[in-house]
């Protein structure tokens, strides 16, 4: 019968033939087989389930010469693909470790100058307090009350600052400039009217050119440019000192002489601010009345955050009707403790600008990248990690070791170092959580943040209303820590989500054709 032999070899078939192993001693020495041909490796089949290699000594030898070969150059081949692919792999970490640390050079970048923006307006209502509070004690309480229902005004109006930082860099993403001058007309438009209406209610001066300051300045946020605006408004805190020393204190206007030199600072803050956005290209004075449609756009980006900022307001504003509830030192201490804790929060907020500034490159651009939004979101609670634990030791160590800065009542004394514990973990987490808020901000996922903060508020007022009578002014302190990392775990949770903006392709998908069709 004719044998074949199968193209799979089976090294232990040589071994256990005797013939095989009598014909090799005899003309292929036992160490010239490769060790591999040992190793059970091969396999020959016959059609009786025997060898018969009587006749076949060269060709045997030559077998077993090829596939050791073959063996040889598998093997280097393997090595050299295990050595490129350990190669390339060190190449990629190399450039994740780059990338992330030339994203954290830009964010410091960018976030310096941005939490001037912000501490300009803190600094300027402590200018005018300061200059009003010399001439005039009766004119410095009704100052008090006034400047605290335009600030609290402004700030439910930050709604339209985050939509048009928003809708600017996102429509810079995707590289139209034609999108970004009729958005930035648009929301100008909006801007001015909303000044208008606040005109209306407070009567003061400076009122209108504010709201349309604060939209010029987050378009040049949305821009990715912090220096801008940063000058913008140093130059106004200076004209505000010098018109409020002027008018004020030489030349007797009082309290009105605040709001002429508030309104002179701010029209020369939004003619400089102009003045860039021309300097770029884009016309500045151009108003555009939005359509019904961009009207509901608008609206349907806006109305979640005004919700979202009305509710943190409300819950600050629980906060200290409770503790002015308590005694009269409970409640000084609180205000103490509250004018740090929003002094250091403050310097966080720009964090939440950087997200929204940053992210729609990744998220809706033209180069759009998820694992970039990733890495950009690593930054950024990298950062704020870090900013958190600084201000919460240098926020904390203040009270506790200079509180004679502040008063030299020792009850006073007492009461801030009680609460010093839940005030500096109130503290350390804010700044991580606004640049979590930020991020889903940017993918707008709108709807999500919202809700979850209606349910923070409900939840952690019942939790402040137990607290406080419970444990005085050191529980209304912890509801405000508890306030503060429901809002993290939620916003961390929703973003590490297979279904969150960062992680789901479908839903960024229909977000970018949502935002084609708008």
């Amino acid at each position: 019968m004719a044998h074949k032999f199968s193209p799979h070899l089976n090294h232990t078939s040589f071994l256990q033939n005797p013939n095989l192993i009598s014909h090799s001693n005899r003309h292929l020495p036992l160490q010239f087989l490769a060790p591999s041909l040992l190793n059970n490796n091969a396999t020959i089949h016959s059609t009786n389930q025997c060898i018969v290699w009587s006749n076949h000594r060269r060709f045997g030898f030559l077998t077993a010469w090829v596939v050791q070969n073959h063996e040889f150059t598998d093997e280097f081949e393997e090595k050299d693909k295990i050595s490129e692919g350990y190669e390339e792999e060190i190449e990629v970490k190399e450039l994740i470790e780059q990338s992330i640390w030339i994203q954290m050079k830009e964010i410091v970048l960018f976030t310096g100058p941005a939490i001037g923006l912000w501490l300009c307006g803190p600094l300027m209502s402590l200018i005018d307090t300061a200059v009003v509070g010399q001439g005039s004690s009766i004119e410095l309480a009704a100052l008090g009350p006034a400047t605290v229902f335009c600030d609290y005004l402004s700030y439910l109006f930050m709604f339209l600052s985050i939509a048009t930082s928003n809708m600017v860099a996102t429509a810079l993403a995707k590289q139209d400039r034609e999108e970004v001058q009729h958005n930035i007309s648009v929301l100008l438009f909006i801007g001015l009217t909303c000044g208008m209406v606040m005109l209306l209610f407070t009567r003061l001066f400076g009122a209108a050119t504010l709201a349309g300051t604060e939209n010029e300045s987050s378009v040049h946020l949305g821009m990715k440019d912090s220096w801008g605006p940063l000058k913008a408004l140093a130059a106004a805190s200076i004209i505000n000192g010098i018109g409020d020393i002027i008018l004020c204190n030489y030349l007797g206007y009082g309290i009105a002489g605040a709001a002429w030199a508030t309104l002179a600072s701010q029209v020369v803050a939004a003619y400089m601010m102009s003045q860039t956005l021309i300097e770029k290209g884009y016309n500045a004075f151009a108003f555009s009345i939005p359509s019904g449609k961009e009207f509901l756009s608008i609206l349907s980006l806006s109305a979640p955050v005004f919700v979202t900022f009305t509710l943190k307001v409300a819950f600050y504003s629980l906060l200290i009707y409770f503790a002015t509830s308590m005694s009269t030192h409970k409640m000084a201490a609180h205000q103490v403790i509250l004018q740090i804790y929003n002094l250091c929060t403050i310097c966080g907020e720009p964090l939440s600008q950087t997200a929204q500034s940053f992210m729609p490159e990744f998220m809706y651009g033209v180069n759009r990248s998820l694992a970039k939004a990733r890495s950009l979101l690593r930054s950024l609670l990298t950062i704020g990690s870090v900013l958190g634990l600084l201000f919460g030791i240098v926020g904390t160590f203040v009270p506790w070791l200079f509180p004679y800065m502040f008063t030299p009542d020792q009850m006073v004394i007492q009461e801030m170092h009680r609460i010093l514990i839940p005030y500096f973990l109130a503290l350390v987490v804010t700044p991580a959580t606004v640049s979590l808020e930020g991020t889903l901000l940017a993918g707008r996922d709108l709807r999500f943040l919202s809700l979850s903060m209606s349910g923070c508020f409900c939840l952690n007022s019942l939790v402040l209303l137990f607290l406080s009578s419970k444990y005085g002014l050191q529980g209304c302190w912890f509801a405000l820590a508890g306030f503060q990392w429901a809002r993290f775990s939620m916003a961390l949770l929703r973003l590490l989500s297979p279904n969150g903006v960062l992680y789901s392709e479908e839903i960024s998908q229909n977000e970018l054709q949502n935002l084609k069709t708008a």
